[in-house]
């Protein structure tokens, strides 16, 4: 999680983010021993958890407007909250939860999915697909990076991104459990496969486009 966010968010704290997952790794194995579910270091959304905590500076350039994070406040009391109303969640079954009606909940996901959407970088990029290369926002990876290489990078996201849902999704129970060892083997792809189609300079400045 800290690798993933750490540049973008500006975070600082990278060995509580390191211990966190090194003790859900080790909850996991007792899980796994018992025939339990594992559990997960952060939320889906703790990217839009962390985002909630930062210091944002705006400023327009080309008639866009950009937001560029200053600080994070970095706390454990924000999570400690969530999990502990979760936990709390249990005591209001079967009511009064079960009046909530379930497009309540539905329109709740879709809200916060769509709002996950702007300012991902794949996204970003699918939108870039669509417009003239005059009309691109001035940030620094498109003035480095050819725009072919950019689509190219685009489109094998894609592709990634459609086999995960694939295996993911299928309805056969024997697929599904293939797909954590699919999610793995993205490593070696980005690391070894994808510097033969795309120059490795053009992959490091896409992957640190916002720092």
């Amino acid at each position: 999680m800290y690798d993933v966010v750490a540049l973008l968010l500006r975070l600082l704290k990278g060995t509580a983010y390191h211990w966190d997952l090194m003790l859900s790794g080790l909850i996991n194995i007792l899980m796994s021993v018992l025939g339990l579910p594992w559990m997960h270091a952060a939320f889906p959304h703790s990217t839009l958890h962390v985002r909630q905590l930062a210091f944002v500076e705006q400023r327009v350039e080309g008639g866009h407007l950009y937001e560029t994070i200053v600080q994070v406040k970095e706390t454990r009391l924000t999570s400690l909250a969530a999990n502990i109303f979760i936990g709390v969640s249990v005591l209001l079954l079967p009511l009064p939860l079960q009046w909530i009606p379930k497009p309540v909940l539905y329109g709740l996901f879709l809200y916060i999915a769509l709002t996950s959407i702007d300012g991902n970088q794949m996204c970003d990029r699918m939108a870039l697909l669509l417009k003239e290369q005059t009309s691109y926002p001035p940030t620094h990876y498109i003035r480095k990076v050819p725009q072919r290489k950019i689509h190219y990078f685009t489109f094998l996201q894609m592709m990634q991104l459609l086999v995960l849902c694939t295996f993911g999704m299928y309805p056969i129970p024997y697929m599904k459990m293939i797909f954590p060892l699919v999610m793995v083997l993205l490593i070696p792809i980005r690391n070894n496969v994808l510097p033969h189609i795309i120059e490795a300079k053009y992959l490091d400045i896409m992957d640190a486009q916002h720092m």
